[in-house]
């Protein structure tokens, strides 16, 4: 999959901003806990809440309720903690609650749902859905809603109440991804993978979901010829469903039952929802697909990345841990697993995995620049620079990105290897002229070495008007004016950069450094002292005698 989360369809013109977080949203603090063991519970599951330990908070939560079943503000708690944990037991009890007591939020009508499609009591899916139509907010979900649960009971025309009209509908592109789901589901095969090929305006990511459940499927009726032509392409997850079809291994995520076709609105649902920063409704879409279809990986995935965006990178990462290995989407588990292991500070863990990953059979270029990537965090630059060396080989040689060169240039830079370092950076501008990024870290790094300087003004200047809004590049002009000697010229250009960025230290030191040659020694002052609050290591040494003992050859900025 490309990015953090599934990309999804754009228009669902019933949910706003506004009315996402209010269902999130709650009564203010009803009663006081019951007893003195309930309040001691609700205080331990507040305090981990607020440190993110959710496990421990959904347990303090649980504890607490079972004291105080009719507190509304304990029970809304529970209900989100205890669904963004996957506690689908104490998440029904804390629901049961709100819905007892008038307090219910929109999204809590889906685990009743949820409930009523596991216990195939169509009738109860069918009030359910009612109640969700006539609270409006997910009202636009009910056709396809009610197709699913139409196709399950096998006594109405799911087709039919999927063309239901209905004001505010989502989108047509919507609709028809579950029309030709639905089509594959009743046997109608051909008309299936028809409809599947006609969608518009669904994000490539999607719609590789969509061709894997549909090849799993065909495969599944032994209809194998017809599953391999949807799994045609480059990608390990189609790299693997294909040997698994030619094999005749069973192909996992094909959406044959109500519930699976149900987690798959609620997968949509979440990744929308997440992109309008309504992160606690998003975990709780994202873990509803999870309670209908436990073996859907894609599910997992978006679990993980909705969590990952919330900082709740341990519980991501047990989300990953669902995923099977052989499941088409296990290669990008393991990929978001080293990056969640980095992020939690655990690069050693991390860099052991993606080791794993490199040596593995099909490891791509993808692979090694992770593996790259962990290297350069921990300071290994040589390695970092061999592991971004065989990702370039394998994306193509010369053919390769970019944005490939550039992280092997820089991790040469940062080995100090300079000779070796130009040409690849050579390369990386040469590959992309009008990317500011790749002219930008060449002409600094010729600037540093006051090398080339004509070269540098003319790279640093066409990044600058490519990107004028950027302070590290507005700063790099700058320096390269004051190197050359063009003092007057390079302060107000230094002055941008600190207004665009007051925080960092290089362009508070550039501009006191231009400010002190300049004469003006009091405010060279005031900008190394803004420069030294961020600075580390030989620059706060360096700062710190410029302010003792003014700027010198041995204090200038490299």
């Amino acid at each position: 999959m490309e990015g953090r989360i599934i990309p999804i369809c754009k228009q669902f013109a019933r949910i706003s901003v506004a009315a996402l977080a209010a269902s999130c949203a709650f009564a203010a603090p009803a009663a006081a806990v019951d007893g003195r063991s309930g309040v001691a519970d609700y205080a331990r599951a507040r305090a981990a809440d607020a440190s993110g330990e959710l496990q421990v908070a959904a347990r303090g939560y649980a504890a607490a309720l079972a004291q105080a079943p009719f507190n509304e503000t304990l029970a809304a708690r529970a209900y989100r903690r205890a669904v963004a944990v996957g506690d689908r037991s104490l998440a029904l009890r804390a629901a049961q609650s709100l819905q007892q007591a008038g307090a219910l939020p929109p999204d809590g009508e889906f685990l009743f749902l949820i409930e009523a499609l596991d216990g195939r009591d169509w009738s109860e899916a069918r009030r359910v859905v009612d109640r969700i139509e006539a609270q409006e907010l997910f009202a636009s979900l009910a056709p396809v809603l009610r197709a699913w649960i139409a196709f399950a009971a096998q006594d109405e025309d799911p087709f039919a109440l999927l063309d239901s009209p209905i004001e505010g509908a989502i989108a047509p592109a919507y609709t028809d991804e579950h029309r030709a789901l639905l089509l594959l589901a009743t046997g109608r095969y051909d008309d299936g993978v028809a409809a599947l090929t006609a969608l518009r305006g669904v994000g490539p990511a999607r719609l590789l979901r969509l061709r894997l459940a549909a090849a799993a499927t065909l495969a599944g009726a032994r209809r194998r010829d017809q599953a391999l032509t949807l799994v045609q392409g480059e990608g390990q997850a189609l790299e693997i469903a294909r040997a698994q079809i030619e094999r005749r291994r069973r192909l996992t995520g094909a959406v044959e039952t109500a519930s699976q076709g149900v987690a798959e609105i609620f997968i949509r649902l979440a990744a929308d929802v997440n992109r309008r920063n309504v992160s606690e409704l998003a975990v709780t879409l994202a873990r509803y697909a999870t309670f209908l279809a436990p073996g859907n990986s894609v599910a997992w995935l978006v679990t993980s990345a909705i969590l990952e965006t919330d900082e709740q990178n341990n519980a991501a990462i047990g989300a990953l841990d669902r995923i099977p290995a052989g499941d088409p989407f296990y290669s990008e588990a393991q990929d978001a697993r080293v990056r969640l292991l980095a992020e939690t500070d655990n690069r050693e863990a991390a860099l052991a995995l993606a080791a794993q990953r490199v040596e593995a059979r099909g490891a791509g270029a993808a692979d090694w620049q992770r593996y790259g990537e962990l290297f350069s965090q921990l300071g290994r630059f040589d390695e970092a620079a061999g592991a971004y060396r065989e990702a370039i080989d394998r994306a193509g040689g010369d053919a390769a990105p970019w944005t490939a060169w550039l992280l092997y240039g820089g991790a040469l830079h940062d080995a100090g290897r300079w000779d070796d370092a130009r040409p690849v950076l050579d390369r990386a501008v040469e590959l992309a002229p009008d990317q500011p990024l790749a002219l930008n870290f060449l002409g600094y790094a010729l600037l540093e070495r006051r090398e080339d300087l004509a070269r540098a003004e003319t790279l640093i200047a066409r990044a600058s008007e490519l990107q004028p809004e950027s302070a590290s590049i507005t700063d790099s002009l700058g320096w390269v004016y004051y190197v050359q000697g063009d003092v007057e010229r390079a302060i107000p250009v230094l002055e941008r950069a600190a207004l665009g960025d007051p925080d960092e230290p290089t362009i508070n030191e550039h501009l006191g450094d231009a400010y002190w040659v300049a004469g003006r020694r009091r405010e060279a002052r005031f900008a190394w002292q803004a420069a030294i609050v961020a600075a580390e290591d030989e620059a706060l040494e360096r700062l710190n005698e410029k302010l003792d003992l003014g700027l010198s050859a041995q204090t200038a900025s490299p």
